[in-house]
């Protein structure tokens, strides 16, 4: 059985939901399974996690059929030692992830960045179908970015091409997890804005509560949420201006702020080294599970 007739399984192990999903060879979808991510109960608890999704999808296998399985993760394998690096969940940070999986499953698992997972999805089923040189940015509780050329995405020699988030755009900036300062992440992931208001403020608040407070006028709100506005503008202008991508598309939970549209391409405009930036910013199609079809179509299997 050839590798486009498997079924496939795709799993998204975000920072604060997992999802699963099996899809048949021709990309009907059979099971779509979503839950907590199990952070507080540490690295093992999420391997033990994410491995039960996968033998649930994988009951739902025909028998005498194979399937494959990919992972997409807030972070990266490395190459030479097969730890995760630059992960977010930063329980995951420096241990076997892949090697694990494979261990609990008996099979082989694909790894591959939620970005790059998410640009992939989006490229050839949704917002990005039809461009040539696609930048993918997920805005969540962290910020990841893909690079997807001509239908396949790009992950370079040392699996980080597209990490946008951890471009440091401020040196005097927030510290991030990576070690250094002002990274885009601090600046423009719901996590990075939650935690600059209470710097600010003193107040605990979600970034749905700082957003609806700024609709409403909250002075502190409003002011958190324009420099959020601000801060995307300067970023994605910059990187459009290093890459000059055919098309932008966002994802993750903050992706649905419709303001990004106006007022934030507004202030891409601004920031971009061009003064007729015609760029198209667009909003995903397939939504927050972009992330797990993306998983499913880098998955590995047995050949």
């Amino acid at each position: 059985m050839s590798r486009e007739e498997k079924y496939r399984i795709g799993i998204d192990l975000g920072g604060t939901k997992t999802e699963a999903v099996l899809l048949a060879p021709d990309g009907t979808l059979l099971d779509r399974r979503r839950q907590p991510t199990p952070l507080a109960l540490g690295y093992s608890g999420v391997i033990d996690a994410v491995a039960a999704m996968a033998r649930h999808a994988a009951s739902g296998v025909p028998s005498g059929h194979d399937c494959t399985i990919g992972v997409g993760i807030p972070g990266s394998i490395d190459s030479v030692t097969g730890l995760v690096r630059n992960a977010n969940s930063t329980c995951l940070i420096g241990k076997p992830l892949q090697r694990d999986l494979e261990s609990h499953l008996g099979r082989p698992v694909g790894v591959r960045n939620d970005a790059d997972c998410f640009t992939l999805a989006e490229c050839r089923l949704g917002a990005g179908a039809g461009y040539g040189l696609v930048f993918g940015v997920i805005m969540g509780t962290g910020c990841g970015g893909g690079i997807c050329i001509d239908g396949d995405v790009r992950e370079g020699p040392h699996r980080i091409c597209g990490e946008w988030g951890h471009f440091s755009v401020d040196p005097f900036g927030a510290p991030c997890y990576c070690g250094n300062r002002g990274c885009v992440e601090t600046k423009i992931s719901g996590s990075g804005v939650e935690a600059s208001f209470f710097r600010d403020t003193g107040v605990e608040l979600s970034m749905d509560r700082i957003v609806a407070g700024a609709r409403e006028g909250e002075p502190r709100c409003k002011a958190a949420f324009e420099r959020f506005l601000d801060d995307f503008g300067r970023c994605l202008g910059g990187l459009i201006s290093l890459l000059d991508p055919d098309a932008v598309v966002l994802g993750g939970g903050l992706s649905n702020i419709e303001e990004l549209y106006g007022a934030g391409v507004a202030r891409v405009r601004h920031y971009a080294f061009h003064d007729d930036l015609c760029t198209p910013i667009l909003k995903n199609r397939l939504g927050d599970s972009a992330g797990v079809f993306g998983a499913a179509m880098i998955g590995a299997g047995r050949e």
